[in-house]
C-alpha cells in the first residue's frame, strides 16, 4: 500500500490562566510524539488571551492572537480561562469571542469511561441561544429592578449544528463496525430542548434539526428527542442509552458538564470548537486557581482533546493513536493524578501516556 503524502499542520497554543499554562505543553509533546509513520509534522505558535493577558492589557483576546489563528494556523490548542466572579468592565471570555471570530459553530464533547458504560458525543451549538449576551436591566416605576436576556435560536444555526450531529452519528457507527468486537450501540441522535414551554425558540431548533435528519443520509441514524430536565435525569441513570445528544448553547453548556461525573472528573473530558475550517480542542476542566502550581494539574482532558481536534482535522488515524494511548494509562490505573484517587504527578501521568503512546 503506497504511503500517503506528508502533512504539515500548524498549531496554536493559548494557555490561558491557570493550570491551562501546566496542562497544554502536554498536548504539544502528543502531537510531537506521534508515529513518524502517521506522515504528520506540527510547528507551533504561542498566543496569549485570557483573564491574566486583560489584567495586562486590557483586552482578554487581542487582535494579534486572532490574527494569526486565521492566518497561519490550521487548529488550536486552549488551556483554560479565569473568569471574574463580579461584572468587570472591558472583559468577556475570551474563548467565546473566539468561537465567534472564528465561526467555530459546534462544541464537541466526548465523554467516554474506559470501564463502564458510558460512551456518548455532547453536540453544543456555540454561537446563539442565550449566549449571544444581549442583557438589560430595567427599573420599574415602583423602583424594582428587572433583568431580561435574549434567547436567540436561529434555522441556520440550528440546521448546522444538526447535520454535524447527524455526521458524527454516521461516523461512530462506522468506527463500532470496524470494532473486532460487535456493539450492543446503534446510530442515535438525542435532540435536547424544552420547546414544551419554549415554543418558538426550542422548538425551531427541534423541527430544524429534524428536517436535517430526513436527509437520504441519514436514514440509518434513529432520531429521538428528550426535554432537557428529564434528560439529565436518564443521563444519570442509563448512560448507556445515548450516542449523539444535540442541543441548543445552554443545554448542552450544563449536560456536558455534569456528563463529567459520569467519568469521575472533568480532568479526563475533552472538547473542541469546531467550524468548517478550523477546530480548537480545549480540555474542559477551569482554570481550578486552588491546584494552581502544584504540579497535580490531570493531563487527560487536554491529551484527549488534542485526539478530538486530530479528527476534526482530517486526520483519525492520528486521533485513535492519541486516544488509545491515553485509555491505555486510564484502563491500567496505576498512574494518576489526585482528581482520579492517584497520587501522581502532571509529568509523571503525561510520561506514561508518551510512552504508551
Amino acid at each position: 500500500m503506497a504511503s500517503r503524502a506528508a502533512r504539515h499542520l500548524r498549531i496554536g497554543l493559548i494557555p490561558g490562566d491557570g493550570i491551562g499554562r501546566e496542562v497544554l505543553p502536554a498536548g504539544r509533546r502528543v502531537l510531537e510524539s506521534l508515529p513518524s509513520s502517521l506522515g504528520l509534522t506540527f510547528s507551533f505558535t504561542d498566543l496569549e488571551a485570557g483573564w491574566g493577558t486583560f489584567q495586562a492589557t486590557g483586552n482578554a483576546l487581542p487582535d494579534k492572537t486572532v490574527e494569526i489563528l486565521k492566518k497561519e494556523c490550521q487548529g488550536a490548542l486552549f488551556g483554560a480561562v479565569s473568569s471574574p466572579t463580579t461584572k468587570v468592565t472591558g472583559y468577556s471570555s475570551p474563548i467565546v469571542a473566539l468561537r465567534k471570530k472564528l465561526d467555530l459553530y459546534a462544541n464537541v464533547r466526548p465523554v467516554k469511561s474506559v470501564t463502564g458504560n458510558t460512551d456518548l458525543v455532547i453536540v453544543r451549538e456555540n454561537t446563539e441561544d442565550l449566549y449571544v449576551k444581549e442583557e438589560v436591566t430595567k427599573t420599574l416605576e415602583d423602583g424594582t429592578k428587572v433583568a431580561e436576556a435574549i434567547k436567540r435560536i436561529s434555522e441556520k444555526a440550528s440546521a448546522r449544528i444538526g447535520k454535524i450531529a447527524l455526521e458524527l452519528a454516521l461516523t461512530r457507527q462506522a468506527a463500532r463496525d470496524k470494532g473486532a468486537k460487535s456493539h450492543h450501540m446503534h446510530s442515535k441522535l438525542t435532540i435536547t430542548h424544552k420547546s414544551n414551554v419554549l415554543s418558538q425558540t426550542d422548538g425551531l431548533f427541534r423541527e430544524t434539526v429534524r428536517e436535517v435528519a430526513k436527509d437520504p443520509r441519514y436514514k440509518n441514524v434513529q432520531v429521538e428527542e428528550q426535554i432537557v430536565d428529564s434528560m439529565v435525569y436518564k443521563l444519570f441513570l442509563t448512560p448507556s442509552h445515548y450516542d449523539v445528544v444535540v442541543a441548543p448553547n445552554l443545554y448542552g453548556d450544563i449536560l456536558s458538564d455534569g456528563a463529567a461525573a459520569l467519568v469521575g472528573s472533568l480532568g479526563v473530558v475533552p472538547s473542541a470548537n469546531v467550524g468548517d475550517n478550523f477546530a480548537i480542542g480545549e480540555p474542559c476542566h477551569g482554570s481550578a486557581p486552588d491546584i494552581e502550581g502544584k504540579g497535580i494539574a490531570n493531563p487527560i482532558a487536554t491529551m484527549r482533546s488534542v485526539a478530538v481536534m486530530l479528527e476534526f482535522l482530517g486526520e483519525p488515524e492520528a486521533a485513535v493513536k492519541v486516544h488509545e494511548a491515553v485509555e491505555g494509562n486510564l484502563r491500567d490505573g496505576k498512574i494518576a493524578t489526585p482528581d482520579l484517587g492517584g497520587k501522581n504527578s502532571t509529568e509523571e501521568v503525561v510520561a506514561d501516556v508518551l510512552r504508551r503512546l
